[in-house]
């Protein structure tokens, strides 16, 4: 239902109203990956996601009378952002649905653009039962999220500017929702490049298109921080598409997802939400699958919460052994504390915080128990670290 010349004919309207985004190699990540890895910014768009592409495209598709009677989508928040946006630029009324717990950041963007929105269901699923609804009652223009011609091909011209930029790419990986950019990607990349590798990646919590390839029910759930790509109904039009022009899509772990985001942030210097660093976590899941490959991978989206971005990346420093909480029992004499911080910062740790227990948990009253939270290098540091302080006799745990 969608070629070549329609993702072409897409990328002709949206030109001048949607950025064309760099794509570059990531050396670091490249030499992390083994993999030769660029990166295609799709979070530098103005409602920081690739969504603006579909939306745009279908929107310039309605005509004048279907413009007055106005739109309505219902959204987890970046298709929001993006139809609510380019309304508003094109003076068509828009009301957007979306689920209720959507991030707060997404639903503020999303009214920002003048959009009425309605805060419905526990899930994109029962959120887009009562955009249906409100649409046929109030005579709107469903914008569907990914099941669309229309929309498919805005979300291929990603694919095209990848190609037309590095047209000797081998392998795409790209997150999966409903399957739009997916299955748009894959025509553009698949018609332009002979052989390229086609590859998705979903959450391990909604490996929705995963079961639905491998002739499975649809068991999904659960919190994820990829919920952008939290989709139980993936479309019918991208499931073909995908089915036929796909190798394989990944299931990516929870844990690395987040890594994904702070190598994102810590080596590109780049804000990436959990659904858009999911291309990049199944990348570092399956290393010997891309080995010396030159592979393409959107950061499809950088709209996540300045308080969910900060815990993911307070945890990374906790998985790299970057910051550690140490435990350590002392006598409770005079100068015990201070020989255990003179040791630390001999050692060349940082002590952020100090907490001194002296009624639970403690083996005696003469033993009080004081926790450290301190900062190090690397694991390697950390154990260094720890060793020193043994080595002087302190009783010291949780490392």
């Amino acid at each position: 239902m969608v070629s070549l010349e329609d993702i072409r004919a897409a990328a002709g309207r949206i030109a001048g109203a949607v950025e064309r985004t760099p794509f570059v190699p990531s050396r670091t990540l490249s030499e992390l990956t083994g993999a030769r890895v660029f990166l295609k910014f799709e979070n530098l768009q103005f409602t920081a996601s690739f969504k603006e592409r579909g939306a745009l495209n279908k929107l310039l598709s309605l005509t004048p009378e279907e413009r007055r009677r106005g739109v309505i989508a219902m959204s987890a928040g970046n298709h929001a952002q993006a139809v609510a946006y380019h309304s508003a630029r094109l003076g068509i009324p828009a009301t957007i649905v979306m689920p209720r717990g959507s991030p707060n950041t997404k639903v503020k963007n999303t009214r920002v653009h003048g959009a009425r929105v309605l805060l419905e269901g526990d899930s994109l699923h029962e959120a887009g039962a009562h955009a249906r609804e409100l649409a046929a009652r109030e005579r709107l223009v469903f914008v569907h999220p990914y099941e669309d011609p229309l929309i498919i091909a805005g979300q291929g011209t990603v694919g095209l500017e990848m190609l037309e930029d590095v047209p000797d790419l081998e392998a795409l990986v790209v997150p999966v929702g409903g399957g739009g950019l997916l299955s748009g990607m894959a025509i553009a990349a698949s018609a332009l490049r002979k052989g390229i590798e086609i590859y998705g990646a979903e959450s391990a919590t909604y490996p929705s298109m995963h079961q639905r390839l491998a002739g499975k029910p649809v068991e999904v759930g659960g919190d994820t921080i990829a919920e952008g790509i939290a989709v139980k109904d993936v479309g019918d039009i991208a499931f073909g598409i995908i089915g036929n022009l796909a190798r394989e899509v990944f299931v990516v772990q929870e844990e690395t997802i987040e890594g994904a985001i702070v190598a994102l942030i810590e080596v590109e210097k780049t804000v990436a939400e959990g659904a858009g660093a999911a291309a990049l976590a199944a990348l570092l899941e399956n290393p010997a699958r891309f080995a010396g490959k030159r592979v393409g991978v959107p950061i499809s989206g950088g709209n996540i919460d300045s308080r969910v971005l900060a815990s993911v990346l307070m945890r990374g420093l906790v998985r790299d052994a970057r910051l550690v909480r140490l435990r350590v029992t002392m006598p409770d004499v005079s100068g015990s504390l201070a020989k255990t911080a003179a040791l630390i910062a001999e050692a060349g740790g940082n002590i952020v915080e100090v907490q001194h227990q002296r009624i639970f948990g403690t083996a005696s009253v003469k033993s009080p128990e004081v926790e450290f939270l301190v900062e190090t290098r690397d694991r390697e540091h950390t154990e260094a670290l720890v060793a020193l302080l043994r080595a002087h006799g302190i009783n010291v745990s949780g490392a």
